[in-house]
Parts: structure tokens; sequence; C-alpha cells
């Protein structure tokens, strides 16, 4: 068996058990080790001030307290459903962190941090897992689209978007997200291929949790998923998803690479989705507790709280304060999503197209007709 094969060999596993994870793997850009220790990398210096590494702290632990709250509300039947992104928090801030106010970034359902990054209020996206509505943010504003629940369907809207600003000659950048298990859509491929075509300023940015809900990576890819994009025609990266400082050294160059006419690039940012996929998942189903302990020991906020102490950045007056905006925050999205009023049955129909067709207003009249049977004891 050549070395080649070694590498790429597929074992199944056990039935019924979870594949093995190696959260140490080769060609993996680090700059925070999960001990809290700061690590240099040649091709990805990065400089940032003592307030800055503090506000990144804030953000994910921010972040992190938006996703406990809001899973909370689900599992008090507040929320249709709720996707969550613990574990994925640095990943996330350093990949938003990363853009520039003209950048756009199209997520898919899972982003939460991201949009935080961007502006956009946490309330803006709880509506849209309560059924208020369909995302109540500006994307053209924030540079942050709509929340994408087709899988996969982002890419091809990101590198489209990427073609009209080359067109248009402007100097920013696009970020896509996807998860591992997105990479398997034909859509992203396809993505890939434009993208590549006609170098588009587009940064594919894949969080690969390990699941795409419960199948493991080892059954979607005989290789590295950063890996694959030699085959496109464009470099890509594998950085520690749980390092955020890493993630936006990566995310900087890739974006500024883009804007410079480069073409695209793929960033694979090695994380683990602790969490269920979404709240109506189990994933003790399949996989084993014992690799969740394991990645735990890896969490993306420990590393840095471990850094800022250790190096006399911040205080406990500092992360008691942030604990305190936590619990500040909390209840302001619990309030804020208890008291959403319903939105009348008719604006399904008002949002559809920029003018109300022939069509639509006819099947609207209907339904209003349709309800008036209801009243006054009718069926």
């Amino acid at each position: 068996m050549t070395a080649l094969h070694q590498a790429t060999e597929v074992v199944d596993p056990v039935p019924g058990a979870s594949a093995p994870h190696l959260p140490q793997q080769p060609d993996l850009i680090q700059l925070l080790t999960p001990e809290g220790e700061r690590v240099g990398h040649p091709d990805y210096p990065l400089d940032l001030s003592d307030d800055e590494l503090r506000a990144l702290y804030r953000d994910l632990a921010l972040i992190r307290r938006w996703d406990v709250e809001a899973t909370a509300l689900q599992r008090q039947g507040e929320l249709g459903i709720w996707a969550s992104l613990l574990g994925q928090e640095a990943a996330q801030i350093g990949a938003g962190r990363a853009m520039r106010p003209g950048d756009m970034a199209f997520p898919t359902y899972r982003e939460h941090g991201v949009a935080w990054a961007r502006g956009v209020d946490p309330l803006q996206v709880m509506s849209l897992f309560r059924g208020v509505d369909n995302g109540g943010w500006d994307p053209a504003k924030l540079g942050f689209n709509l929340y994408t629940i087709v899988i996969g369907s982002q890419c091809l809207h990101a590198t489209g978007y990427a073609m009209g600003m080359q067109r248009d000659g402007a100097e920013n950048a696009v970020l896509a997200f996807l998860g591992d298990g997105a990479t398997s859509q034909g859509e992203v491929n396809e993505a890939m291929i434009f993208a590549a075509s006609f170098a588009a300023p587009v940064v594919f940015f894949c969080q690969n949790n390990q699941y795409a809900i419960s199948v493991p990576l080892e059954r979607q890819s005989r290789v590295p998923l950063y890996q694959r994009a030699a085959g496109f025609g464009f470099p890509g990266v594998r950085v520690d998803g749980n390092d955020v400082l890493a993630v936006l050294a990566v995310t900087r160059a890739a974006l500024a690479a883009a804007r410079e006419g480069q073409g695209p690039t793929f960033i694979e940012a090695f994380t683990y989705r602790m969490g269920a996929h979404t709240t109506s998942d189990d994933p003790t189903r399949y996989r084993l507790a014992s690799e969740l302990e394991e990645w735990k020991l890896r969490d993306p906020i420990a590393r840095v709280k471990a850094y800022l102490a250790r190096s006399g950045i911040a205080d406990h007056a500092f992360f008691d304060s942030v604990d305190a905006e936590g619990d500040e925050l909390a209840a302001r999205i619990r309030t804020g999503t208890l008291d959403m009023p319903d939105p009348a049955p008719t604006e399904m129909f008002d949002h559809v197209f920029a003018e109300q067709t022939p069509e639509l207003a006819a099947q609207r009249a209907q339904f209003v007709k349709y309800r008036a049977s209801f009243e006054g004891g009718g069926h």
C-alpha cells in the first residue's frame, strides 16, 4: 500500500458507534493553542491590541450566552426550532470580524456569530426562528444576507453576488458560509467552478464540525476537505476553527487576496459541533460521549480566557463585567422574544414580490374570504 493510500484510506467505524475524530490534524494553522499559549505562523502574522483581544473574548462569550438562551426558549416552546452554534463560536467571530464594511456574507442557518459581528440585532434572528417573519434585517445595509435553509444554495448566491461586485469594479469581497455536509451538494461544486472560472472575489468558508447532521466526515470524503480546492484551481487552507486568532488571520488574508483580484479561496475551519444539529436532533444516537468530552478540552472560549488571564490583558473585573453583560443580553432576548406580536395571516402575501401580481392578489382575496367564513360561528 502506498503512502498516499495510507493517508486516505477510510476505515468503517464500529456499527452503532461514532467514527473517531482526531483533533490534532496535519496542516492545521493555529495561533492560540487549546491551553491558551500564543504561537506564531510565518504566513499569518496577527498583531492585535489588548482592547481588540478583549473585544474578541466579549464577542465569543456573548454569542454563547445568546445561544444558550435561545436553546432554552425552544425547549420551552417559544421557538419552532433552533440551530445551535455551541463550539463553533471562534470560527464565526473570527470570520465575521475579518470582514470589511463593504463586504457581504452569505450565511446558512447557523451563523448567529457572524450576524452578531455584522451588527444584526439578535432579536431579528430570533423572530425568524419564532416564525414571526423570514428575517427582518436589511442585507444590503449590514452586509449580511438572509439565512438560507436549503443546503448549499447560498454558495451560488454568493458567487453570483461576487461576480456582480467584480463587474461593478467594487473593491470588496464575499464570504460564503457552508458546512462539511454541504460540500457533497452539487450547488456548492457548481459555485466553486464558476468562482474559479471567473476569478470571483469570493471566499468559501467551510465550518467542518465533523458531522452532516448524523453522517461523520469520514463517510463524506476520502481526503481533507480543504484539499478539494486544488481540483477547482484555487487554494485551500485548513485552520483550527476553535482558534479565533487563527481564523481571523486566515480569513483576513483570503478576503484580501479576493479583493486584489486573485480569485477565490476555500477555508476549512476544523471545529466541532458540541450541541445537536438542531433542537430536533439527538446526537447521542450517532456519536460517543467520550468524543464530546475530548473536544470540550479544546473549547474556543476557554483558551482565549486562559490567554488573556495569563498574559495580564484581562482581570477578574473584566470577565465579571462580560458575564453581567451576558445576563442582560439573555434577559433582553427572552423578554423581546416573548413580546413579539404574531403577524397578520395575510402578511404572507405582502412580501413575495416587490409589486403584488394579479394572481397573488386573487389568492389573498380568496384567503381573506375563507378566513371570514369561520367568523360568527361558521365552519
